[in-house]
């Protein structure tokens, strides 16, 4: 019997090769290439034209008058903030998290409250039997929350089991590397299977107006396990992050057909569950002692929400001819051996005979450009152990040549500051005071050495 012919799929950008190779040709990803059966050609198959025999598609006008999609309010603001209002009947969310990050105890909170509120919503573990749902409920207090649990793989007894009843208003899939269809060959979570499951949920889901959610693993560069596909089937992806040491829990949505992008929720875990946090800059902004060297304040803006963020630097003078050492947590340290560099060319602090590290106080993961100038300000109030005056903001992002360029949502940013308290701030020049905040310009990396040595 000849052996059935096989393609490999590459599970980070879903080219597709002849043979298996170390590293995909159109991505550069090492072992990504997986292998798939394919089904043999017919003849029929080969000769069939698809100009003719389908079925006319209906092409409507672009101006049609469109209704807002309708939304499922789950009650907890951080998490419907980051959906953008809700979910949306009909669509496909795919959520993805380190394990043990609170990606299942989230969806169940979230069902709880959903169910408490009459909608009929059901619960399908992949990994867990429904004891152990229920263990978990009861921890969360919702040990009588109307929830229909089901422990199962397979997606053909999961959609005859739903499609019996009336199709309900959640659906919860945890999670999509566990599910298995008999219409291929393979084991869960090969690239192949991941697809067809996740293909047959939506696709029921979108007909019956449910809300799908699918709970993601991720690999250990963070990124959604399974192949790239994925995250163009869904609606939304959200990533729930966090480090396990700390309480705080933040849930970004990096894709929302329906809302913003980078929109994010602040969770902070608890004994009970996951709380809310309505003011994040009060858990990731340190009570600051006055007079500290190496510390600078910096207003971030996530998504649409800013927070404020301590940034922490320490310099340590190394013996001749050892080589310093450079370490950073919570930020790009790329981008931080730039901005060294740039300080020491551009403003003659000398950084090359000192080991430098940088935290970002709570655990967070700051990616604003903008964050440059107070990086830089806690850089150099370190390295020449002179402290940033008390009650002062920096923001502002800083080129090569060493000036400070103009950030976006400058206002949005002064507002948040003033409203903790916060006196002036040290921005880019022609940025205007918000709410009584002072605004002081700085044009260089010159002009803020200058500065905190005169502070």
């Amino acid at each position: 019997m000849p052996r059935a012919p096989a393609r490999y799929v590459c599970s980070a950008c879903g080219s597709v090769q002849t043979r298996w190779m170390g590293q995909c040709p159109d991505c550069g990803a090492w072992n990504s290439l997986q292998r798939e059966e394919v089904a043999p050609a017919t003849p029929f198959a080969k000769k069939h034209s698809l100009k003719g025999g389908g079925q006319a598609v209906d092409l409507q006008r672009l101006d049609a008058e469109v209704a807002l999609p309708p939304r499922l309010a789950t009650g907890l603001a951080e998490l419907d903030r980051a959906l953008g209002g809700g979910f949306v009947p009909g669509s496909a969310t795919l959520i993805g998290g380190d394990p043990g990050i609170g990606k299942s105890t989230l969806l169940l909170q979230a069902a709880g409250r959903l169910a408490a509120d009459g909608r009929r919503v059901v619960y399908v573990s992949g990994e867990e039997a429904p004891a152990q749902v229920r263990l978990r409920a009861r921890r969360l207090g919702l040990a009588h929350a109307p929830v229909a649990l089901a422990s199962a793989t397979s997606v053909r007894d999961i959609l005859t089991t739903l499609s019996a009843g009336a199709p309900p208003a959640l659906l919860v899939i945890d999670s999509i590397q566990t599910m298995h269809s008999d219409q291929l060959e393979g084991a869960p979570g090969t690239v192949s299977q991941v697809r067809a499951a996740a293909l047959e949920l939506i696709s029921w889901a979108k007909a019956r107006e449910t809300a799908l959610i699918l709970v993601g693993h991720v690999t250990k560069d963070g990124q959604i396990a399974g192949p790239r596909v994925l995250e163009h089937m869904v609606d939304a992806v959200l990533y729930f992050e966090g480090e396990r040491t700390h309480q705080y829990r933040l849930l970004r949505a990096v894709k929302n057909r329906f809302g913003a992008t980078d929109e994010v929720g602040v969770f902070a875990m608890a004994a009970d569950g996951l709380v809310e946090v309505p003011n994040p800059s009060s858990l990731f902004l340190t009570d600051r002692a006055r007079g500290l060297a190496g510390t600078a304040v910096f207003p971030a803006v996530e998504g649409t929400r800013p927070v404020l963020v301590e940034l922490q630097a320490l310099t340590v003078r190394v013996p001749t001819g050892a080589t310093p050492r450079r370490a950073v947590v919570g930020w790009d340290s790329a981008r931080l051996a730039m901005l060294l560099a740039v300080l020491e060319a551009r403003a003659g602090l000398g950084f090359g005979g000192h080991e430098v590290y940088l935290n970002v106080a709570g655990g967070l993961r700051v990616t604003d450009p903008a964050a440059d100038l107070a990086v830089a300000g806690a850089l150099v109030s370190a390295l020449l152990d002179a402290p940033v005056p008390h009650g002062v903001v920096l923001f502002g992002e800083i080129a090569l040549s060493g000036e400070v360029r103009p950030s976006a949502h400058a206002p949005l940013r002064l507002r948040e500051a003033a409203k903790l308290g916060f006196a002036r701030a040290l921005v880019p020049p022609g940025v205007a005071g918000v709410g009584g905040l002072d605004t002081v310009p700085v044009a260089s990396v010159t002009r803020l050495a200058d500065r905190l040595r005169r502070s």
